[in-house]
């Protein structure tokens, strides 16, 4: 079963919109960032915290660029 096949299932079992195609590459952008700043297991629970936050997925993820770690050069 491919990803979207599952997330919709997943939503309709629970009574979701499943996120659109704009949505779904925030979030994943979201969780890029949260799992690439600090340790891996950040980017489900900060995508959690997202989804009950109310905000905008692109709003989320630019906040949580604030908090990356600066690249090393």
């Amino acid at each position: 079963m491919r990803r979207d096949e599952w997330l919709a299932e997943f939503c309709r079992r629970i009574g979701a919109e499943p996120p659109s195609k704009e949505e779904a590459a925030a979030l994943l952008d979201l969780a890029a960032i949260a799992a690439h700043s600090s340790e891996r297991t950040a980017a489900p629970l900060a995508c959690w915290v997202a989804g009950g936050s109310g905000r905008p997925a692109s709003e989320l993820g630019e906040i949580a660029k604030g908090i990356a770690p600066p690249e090393a050069d």
